[in-house]
């Protein structure tokens, strides 16, 4: 007897979701069997922005351990000093220091910094750009609570800064005929629909998604591959002590443990999560409905709020002044991730 219409139809849909549901991690394991890029493919220098701390101090040290001469861009001299120092004792490889204020792009001292940089790479293989560097709130606040000033430099290093960094870097790989672009992001820009409390923040990761997505589609068939990478939660400076006391251990990797893994899907698709349980945790929220994630970060990320506040009333000494309001950037590498 032969099957309904309706049942063979249903049949169907359900066997195409199956397949929608298995992709994404039957691509993924996929990626994981085959070898990874040779990154001197794209040339034999990279450049990193931010590379004194956190996410970007182990991407320096793990693309050195690959054998790349590096270029670290960072605002500090002295720092960058010691970055290059630690990274020289233990990596056979050459070394360029650039001091750049991001969040002084647009401005003559800004300009006057790109051109510097454009100087440093004259003549160099420059086949990779990591856009790492990024500033954040050293914790959740609401918008009419903070310095707006705080806000204009997140926006100038995490919008701006990245942007024209890519410009000056872009026409040496364009001329080449090869290079990569990686952009690190953040996880609030693809696995929640709302970050409340780090609105500014996630914002500017937004931008950034959507610029590297769209530099992929311009620049793939050039030879030059876009990548936006997306860490969830790893272990940096912009992701508090009283914040990681709350998560998870499983749930948060170190910086050493998402470069790694980062490095390697370096020119794998425009859109990357680095390491199986970071994919896990993305591909897990999205079974969860848009006003589930609303009402569970809302509460979240007050308790976020709760926990900095109090934390920063713990060490302004008797008689001692604070500054109301205001937050401080802190760090500058992306933590990732829901933070």
């Amino acid at each position: 007897m032969d099957a309904p219409v309706w049942f063979i139809s249903l049949a169907c849909l359900g066997a195409l979701y199956v397949v929608a549901l298995c992709a994404r991690p039957l691509a993924y394991l996929a990626l994981c069997l085959r070898r990874s890029k040779d990154l001197h493919h794209y040339g034999s220098w990279a450049i990193v922005t931010g590379p004194t701390s956190g996410l970007g101090r182990s991407m320096a040290m793990e693309l050195a351990r690959r054998g790349l001469n590096l270029v670290l861009l960072d605002l500090d001299a002295a720092n960058l000093q010691e970055t290059s120092q630690a990274i020289e004792a233990r990596h056979a490889v050459k070394i360029k220091t650039v001091v750049l204020d991001l969040a002084l792009v647009a401005t003559p001292q800004g300009d006057e910094a790109i051109r510097r940089l454009r100087e440093a790479i004259a003549g160099l293989d420059v086949g990779l750009l990591v856009n790492n560097a990024a500033v954040n709130t050293p914790g959740a606040v609401y918008l009419h609570e903070a310095d707006i000033e705080r806000f204009v430099r997140m926006i100038r290093v995490n919008l701006w800064g990245l942007t024209e960094v890519t410009a000056a870097v872009l026409p040496r790989m364009l001329a080449r005929g090869r290079g990569a672009v990686v952009n690190v992001g953040s996880g609030s820009t693809v696995a929640v629909p709302s970050f409340p409390l780090y609105t500014v923040y996630s914002s500017t990761k937004k931008y950034v998604a959507r610029f590297s997505r769209s530099l992929y589609v311009e620049y793939k068939s050039k030879g030059i591959d876009v990548q936006y990478q997306v860490p969830f939660y790893v272990h940096t400076r912009m992701l508090s002590s009283a914040v990681k006391a709350k998560l998870r251990p499983w749930f948060v990797a170190t910086a050493d443990e998402y470069t790694r893994t980062a490095a390697r899907w370096i020119g794998s698709g425009p859109l990357c999560v680095p390491g199986a349980a970071q994919k896990l945790q993305w591909c897990l929220t999205g079974f969860v409905p848009d006003w589930a994630h609303d009402w569970y970060r809302i509460r979240l990320h007050l308790q976020h709020r709760a926990v900095t506040r109090g934390a920063r009333r713990a060490v302004i000494p008797d008689g001692g002044s604070s500054s109301r309001g205001q937050v401080i950037a802190i760090g500058n590498s992306s933590s990732g991730g829901p933070n």
